[in-house]
């Protein structure tokens, strides 16, 4: 058994955020990753041309800054170029291969118990390794695993159908007739990529979704450091009603709400459109509603419509897996395995736990909860030994 006094489960930007910030700070802790290198999400599990899609003053983890000859908006080997710099300057050294399976909190001790499977070990024998700790960072954000929507008939499809998070470029489906379920960033920048690769590309559109360019979301992050959210959501929406006219008529509805208040309260985003809206507008990429099942090739749609598809990608999103491992804990973690608080006092926790990366605000929501969570261990530290 060994002990420490933080264990941080993940090393994502969250788990690697939080890790950093307790170095400065002299506080040991453990950075425990299940898969076999940090931020696998962006090493293994995105697709090529993803690029940071607001600005990168607002996207740097805490006490280091993009270098000055970024571009605006850092494409993925940026950002991973800038977190391999990240991990090798504040000295932060994760376990790899380290599958949590279960956490509790040890009452009497007032410490938490951690059992860990470790996936290192040769001649197929898997280890069990022990941990404990005062303090607990759950680090393995909100997008910890690919959800895919339980569809009539999906089973027996004929095609080949894939998670977003396995997507890679468009090469192999050219030529093919793709439908992409989800129109939020990932579906419209996956739609354009088949789009652009030369499949026959449709994209399912069945919530409303608000649509802004990179430079409306820049200008308005800039104007909600001076203005309240609701004239910067009026003006948005103006500026996005000018540019993109109505896309009603193109199978594409906008929310009542701004889409800074749909942030701020549901965590959905706003789509930012990388090219996708005037290949609907000109017909080559084609809007349907929602599915409502699956006969051999053949997707058959809410208005009644029947399409045959080759191959379809779903961009339907992520979910928590902290139940899997996490007992107990309900006071601060719901059955959903989401924190119970809602921002901005969702990141602490009783007993001791803390969460990074599920505040729904992106690598600055990151990059706050990991200097608050330090902060808060190192008062509680120095508190003890006063």
């Amino acid at each position: 058994m060994e002990e420490t006094m933080v264990v941080i489960v993940g090393a994502g930007p969250a788990g690697l955020a939080t890790s950093a910030c307790l170095n400065r700070l002299s506080i040991p802790n453990i950075v425990l990753e299940r898969e076999d290198c940090y931020a696998s999400l962006w090493k293994k599990r995105s697709y090529d041309r993803l690029k940071l899609h607001l600005a990168k003053q607002f996207c740097h983890l805490p006490y280091m800054d993009f270098p000055p000859n970024a571009p605006t908006y850092v494409p993925k080997k940026g950002f991973i170029d800038y977190l391999d710099n990240y991990v090798s300057h504040f000295g932060i050294t994760p376990r790899y291969l380290r599958s949590v399976e279960s956490v509790i909190y040890d009452s009497d001790a007032a410490k938490w118990q951690i059992v860990v499977k470790n996936m290192t070990t040769t001649n197929n024998v898997i280890e069990t390794e022990m941990y404990t700790s005062r303090f607990l960072v759950v680090a393995s954000g909100e997008n910890s695993q690919g959800t895919i929507p339980d569809i009539d008939g999906l089973d027996s499809y004929g095609g080949e159908y894939i998670h977003s998070n396995q997507y890679e470029n468009g090469r192999k489906f050219r030529g093919k007739d793709v439908l992409v379920v989800g129109c939020g960033n990932s579906g419209m920048e996956i739609a354009y990529d088949l789009w652009n690769w030369g499949a026959n590309t449709s994209i399912v559109v069945r919530n409303p979704v608000h649509v802004l360019t990179k430079e409306m979301v820049k200008m308005a992050m800039i104007m909600s450091q001076y203005l309240p959210c609701k004239p910067v959501d009026k003006i948005t929406v103006a500026i996005s009603r000018l540019k993109y006219g109505k896309l009603s008529k193109y199978g594409i509805r906008m929310p009542t709400k701004g889409p800074f208040h749909l942030k701020e309260t549901t965590g959905r985003s706003p789509v930012i459109d990388v090219g996708t809206i005037s290949k609907i507008r000109s017909g080559e990429i084609k809007v349907l509603p929602g599915m409502e099942y699956i006969k051999d090739n053949e997707v058959v749609f809410t208005n009644g419509a029947t399409v045959q598809f080759d191959a379809i990608v779903f961009a339907t999103g992520y979910k928590s897996t902290v139940r899997n491992w996490l007992k107990g804990s309900y006071e601060s973690f719901d059955e959903n395995g989401m924190p119970k608080k809602s921002f901005p006092y969702h990141w602490k926790g009783g007993n001791g736990i803390y969460n990074a990366g599920f505040s729904r605000r992106g690598l600055q929501g990151i990059s706050s909860d990991a200097q608050n969570i330090a902060n808060d261990i190192y008062t509680n530290v120095t508190a003890a030994l006063s």
